[in-house]
């Protein structure tokens, strides 16, 4: 069997010495509401920007006491969701809130308490309800509502320690762009004029994400030096600028401007109307936008000459309550950064040695490093050109396809995948947005194909996660169950990237790489990097490594990919959430294989796991003991 040393500083085999002896990781609403006759305005937490925001009802929560169970989850859920108008423009469903597409969201210091204090006060209201006189379905719905809020108020004393500005998308920048340039619907003229608008409310809330950035430094939560260097980086290719002076960008060069200046070519607009509208987008890109990621990146410039080159959140204040409470959110569970990281060794260890049989069943040499042994993965496996990625794509999914029947799964969703080729994310990774729910942008696989010619190797295995039976098979099915609109549109990171982590594995199962070993080893090469994941992430926010030391982890576990170091620094815990999910999704479906013997039914167990929209682990943990009973 083959061996891959780990390469450790002294500091950090101490870290792992200590662990080891106890001692501590690239994604239905009600038509009316209670009164909400009378309203106030929240200005912003900031003395140099613009005082108006965000309109808010005087009591968002008027007309809640009395309702019955189902009705209560529906209204207040959609009382938190108006909170958010951007999440009911991705969503669709902003009209049926009496709403347009016209406003972004506020995000105040004043704005942000009083959705806290709306959170607090909606969790108090649930717990009202007596759970055990509730029906069967109703009481899933209440576990999973009841664990969701509880979630928001938990992070309560934490609502200034993430970082805004990052690399990644989910930070400030990042989000906004695809908000205007993929998730934005573009289907009529109030879409245009709309999306007009809300880049003229750019400005405004660019200046409530500086005040934020302030008020973090204020309290010492900046993010390392190094994330604040990247994410003026990506600020500044965003809009094109070689230098920090904002005077020489062209607004129209911008992708949020190219955008819609194509989709709105479909329109059949008058051609006056359409020019006075791509006029009008110019000036709000260059009066509203251009001026606030400026000031953003001239903020991050800032910040990133003092800032700490520590890479951990243990150095935040009540950082390692942070850490904890984040473990909870990303996996739903109660499982210690010394436990995962235990976990973690041991996957690696598994996965290197299934990956040596492939390497040693291809007659590669057995003293070959795994950097070196994956090189040849690539080279041997092929790469596919950037123009043909999404037609590769199709191809994949429809070899999975036929191994996706009742035999697997009695639950399927209807709803097609759409794989498209990105604007602007490459490097053969991919990720998976999901459809609005009013049918007008559907499920899509953002193939990764912007970044030129893409290994083959790792395709199979991005598709089955992204796609089929992964991310898409399980999210739109939960949309098409006939849900409440929370637990269709509220993803839980264990269950959902758990899950997409466990159907790669099942495609595996189901014989989709039988004679491709260069597609395997992709599977394991990437099932690596989520056990990986668990080691490198607690070892940065739990064990004090730096980011120097996590990318020497890295490097030697996994034969390189020290750049998603960099994402484990930025997106604390997340990255845990995907093997933990599936090592739990897997200790399930062993759990059921023995109780049940022969009677083991994979659909059965499969619609058990699907059937309840995205859950916390531990909700998922008693519907499946449940069921097994119900089998007995």
């Amino acid at each position: 069997m083959r061996r891959w040393t780990v390469v450790l500083t002294a500091a950090l085999l101490l870290a792992v010495a200590v662990l080891a002896a106890g001692c501590s990781g690239g994604e239905s609403a009600p038509t009316t509401m209670g009164s909400t006759t009378t309203a106030t305005t929240v200005a912003a937490a900031t003395t140099d920007a613009p005082t108006t925001t965000t309109t808010v009802p005087a009591d968002p929560l008027a007309g809640l006491d009395g309702l019955p169970f189902g009705e209560f989850v529906d209204a207040s859920f959609g009382v938190l969701l108006q909170r958010t108008p951007q999440t009911l423009t991705e969503l669709g469903i902003a009209g049926r809130y009496g709403l347009d597409n016209a406003h972004l969201d506020d995000m105040s210091d004043a704005y942000m308490e009083e959705t806290m204090g709306l959170e607090s006060a909606v969790l108090d209201r649930l717990r009202v309800f007596d759970r055990e006189a509730l029906g069967d379905a109703d009481r899933v719905t209440y576990d999973v509502f009841e664990w969701y809020l509880d979630d928001l108020v938990r992070g309560h004393p934490f609502a200034y320690h993430e970082y805004p500005l990052h690399h990644m998308l989910g930070s400030y920048h990042w989000n906004t762009f695809f908000y205007f340039t993929d998730s934005f619907p573009l289907e009529t003229r109030a879409d245009a004029e709309d999306f007009v608008a809300a880049v003229g409310e750019v400005g405004r809330q660019g200046a409530q994400v500086l005040e934020g950035l302030r008020a973090r430094e204020a309290m010492g939560i900046v993010p390392p030096d190094f994330i604040l260097d990247m994410a003026r980086s990506a600020m500044m290719g965003q809009l094109g600028m070689r230098t920090p002076d904002p005077s020489s960008v062209d607004p129209t060069a911008i992708e949020i401007y190219v955008r819609f200046e194509e989709d709105t070519a479909a329109l059949g607009l008058d051609p006056d109307v359409r020019d006075g509208l791509l006029d009008d987008l110019a000036a709000a890109l260059a009066e509203s936008l251009v001026p606030a990621w400026a000031a953003l990146i001239d903020e991050a410039g800032r910040l990133g000459a003092g800032a700490s080159h520590d890479a951990g959140v243990w150095r935040l204040p009540d950082g390692d309550a942070y850490y904890a409470y984040l473990l909870r959110r990303e996996t739903s569970t109660d499982l210690t950064a010394a436990e995962i990281h235990e976990i973690g060794l041991a996957e690696v260890a598994r996965i290197q040695g299934e990956l040596g049989e492939i390497f040693d069943a291809l007659g590669y040499p057995e003293d070959e490093s795994l950097a070196d042994s994956m090189a040849r993965i690539a080279a041997d496996g092929g790469s596919v050109a950037g123009s043909e990625v999404v037609a590769t794509y199709e191809e994949y999914l429809a070899r999975v396809e036929p191994h996706l029947d009742d035999t697997v799964f009695g639950l399927r969703p209807e709803a097609p995948l759409d794989i498209v080729a990105d604007r602007s994310f490459g490097g053969g990774g991919g990720f998976y947005s999901p459809a609005s729910l009013d049918g007008s942008r559907p499920g899509a696989f953002y193939a990764g194909s912007a970044g030129g010619a893409v290994p083959r190797y790792r395709m199979p295995t991005i598709l089955h996660h992204e796609g089929v039976p992964g991310h898409h098979f399980q999210i739109a099915l939960a949309r098409e169950l006939g849900l409440p609109l929370m637990r269709a549109v509220v993803n839980f990171n264990g269950y959902v990237e758990g899950w997409a982590l466990y159907a790669e594995y099942l495609a595996s199962e189901l014989g989709v790489y039988d004679g491709d070993p260069y597609g395997d080893a992709g599977r394991l090469h990437l099932e690596l990097l989520r056990a990986v994941r668990l080691v490198t992430d607690t070892g940065i926010h739990s064990m004090g490594w730096s980011r120097e030391q996590a990318q020497s982890y890295m490097a030697s576990a996994m034969g390189g990919w020290i750049h998603e170091v960099d994402r484990y620094v930025a997106l604390p815990a997340q990255a845990t959430g995907y093997k933990i999910g599936m090592l739990e999704i897997l200790r399930l479906r062993g759990v059921a294989e023995q109780a049940l013997g022969d009677a083991f039914d994979l659909p059965a167990f499969h619609d058990v796991v699907l059937g309840y929209g995205s859950l916390p682990l531990e909700v998922l943990d008693r519907l499946v003991t449940e069921w097994l009973a119900a089998q007995a």
